[in-house]
């Protein structure tokens, strides 16, 4: 049996501000360091064969503070492949140290839904200048993009081959895989996962810093 583990990083600079957030690549807030910290703390007991992350900073800065409290004594290690130099110089020539390590996979794929002309924009504000009911619409609707940006609907179209693609045959070949993302990607996955419609995603809430577990047996994938 192996395990996935779903985390959606700490809290951002900008969370904290309650602006729209989306591709704008803001880094942890001291909570959100907070909140990676104490995710490591809850997933450390778990062995890591890989970790899946996005080329957002707050994903990857969660990342790698919650591997620091890890109990595992292999160190993650970037992947540039197609990177050219970084890729090229990169090489670990010893295959002892290379078995001590945990590669660490970055795509754009899990990125965070991109809010388009929301972005920087406060969300109180915003309600206030379009109105509660249009942007409800847009945050929580299934397939109603916000002006020149994504619906969840479009960033499953992203997430869920990706994930079917890179994710599922590591799990089915016993490794144990962390993803750290986004709210949305990590919805449209959860989605996938655990059969929901439509109108169920789009009510479903996932904190940040609060890592999800699975299990995969034969072939089947199933919240712990």
């Amino acid at each position: 049996m192996s395990k996935l583990i779903l985390l959606r990083h700490g809290q951002s600079l900008w969370n904290k501000m309650n602006l729209f957030t989306g591709w704008v690549d803001i880094p942890l807030s001291k909570k959100g360091v907070e909140e990676a910290l104490e995710a490591g703390r809850k997933i450390s007991h778990v062995p890591i064969d890989l970790i899946i992350t996005t080329t957002l900073v707050r994903a990857q800065m969660t990342a790698f503070l919650a591997m620091s409290v890890h109990e595992t004594t292999k160190i993650p290690v970037v992947v540039h492949t197609g990177e050219g130099k970084l890729e090229e110089w990169g090489k670990i020539y010893s295959e002892e140290t290379a078995q001590h390590t945990i590669p660490v996979i970055r795509c754009w794929e899990l990125n965070e839904r991109m809010y388009g002309e929301l972005q920087g924009l406060n969300k109180a504000e915003t309600a206030e200048r379009f109105g509660q009911e249009q942007v409800t619409q847009w945050r929580r609707s299934y397939d109603v993009p916000p002006p020149n940006g994504e619906s969840l609907e479009m960033t499953a179209a992203r997430s869920i081959p990706y994930f079917k693609k890179h994710v599922i045959p590591n799990l089915q070949n016993g490794k144990n895989v962390l993803i750290v993302a986004h709210g949305n990607s990590l919805r449209s996955i959860i989605m996938q996962l655990d059969g929901l419609s439509k109108e169920e995603v789009i009510k479903l809430e996932l904190p940040t810093g609060l890592p999800v577990f699975y299990n995969c047996q034969d072939g089947k994938i199933t919240k712990e």
